[in-house]
């Protein structure tokens, strides 16, 4: 297989569906074998029939991000089965909607479990097959850097967190030949539907603020640019965040 990332290995967390579908299918089209990592294998099974048919290698991984002990399993699965480790993408992540005084404090210590604490433990899991050229993808949200991110402020606050693990991952890491990046996707995914679904009032104005007038595709409007950050092209690229959200978001 040709491609941009031939001979590398990527383990991608929440690989199921959405946009961790959508990422594994582009970095697998660019050649890199990858582990598909979530918690109902059956999901991951049908993704990693659709690499097979793109000419692509792929492990299934079932695994809850939020155990540690699934982490660690998870991170030795993919170098045993693929041979290494050269791309982290970081997905997967459990929502938290709703104000302050409604979100539940359980589904804020889910949501910051699956989301940064995951990530976290990944990365310090992954840094040491990493080093060298390794390259991290966080998924942040642009709801992070919303000045007004009524109903997902709690998810918001996770993202941010997360977005700021990442640039000092790559202040850290710079030194080991290792890039760290975060991407603010705005997508078509489950999670997006069952937003829609909970908030119709919040998602549409949120819909309505997108210039490019609607939610990006997971395999080729946020998938292809990850692709492409994890490729030789992107080699000195690290600790920003790229706004993959059709220009809803604004960067200072």
């Amino acid at each position: 297989m040709a491609g941009t990332l031939v001979g590398r290995k990527a383990l991608i967390t929440g690989a199921g569906q959405g946009v961790g579908r959508g990422i594994a299918l582009a970095v697998a089209a660019q050649g890199a074998a990858v582990a598909l990592v979530g918690r109902t294998e059956s999901k991951l099974i049908e993704v990693a029939k659709e690499v097979h048919e793109l000419g692509g290698r792929a492990l299934t991984i079932p695994a809850d991000v939020t155990r540690p002990q699934d982490i660690a399993r998870s991170v030795t699965a993919t170098v045993e089965g693929l041979g290494g480790l050269d791309i982290l993408v970081n997905n997967a992540q459990q929502t938290a909607l709703g104000s302050i005084l409604d979100v539940e404090e359980s589904v804020l210590q889910a949501c910051w479990e699956s989301g940064t604490l995951a990530a976290f433990r990944l990365m310090r899991a992954s840094y040491p097959y990493l080093r060298n050229g390794g390259v991290v993808i966080n998924l942040g949200s642009s709801t992070s850097v919303n000045p007004m991110p009524v109903g997902r402020g709690v998810y918001a606050s996770v993202k941010a967190a997360t977005q700021t693990l990442g640039r000092v991952a790559a202040a850290e890491w710079g030194k080991d030949g290792i890039r760290v990046l975060t991407v603010l996707p705005a997508s078509t995914s489950p999670a997006a539907d069952a937003w829609a679904q909970a908030q119709p009032e919040e998602y549409a104005r949120s819909l309505s603020n997108i210039p490019l007038g609607r939610l990006g595709d997971p395999r080729h409007d946020i998938g292809d640019v990850v692709a492409f950050l994890c490729s030789d092209a992107a080699s000195y690229m690290t600790g920003t965040t790229i706004a993959l959200d059709g220009g809803q978001a604004f960067l200072r």
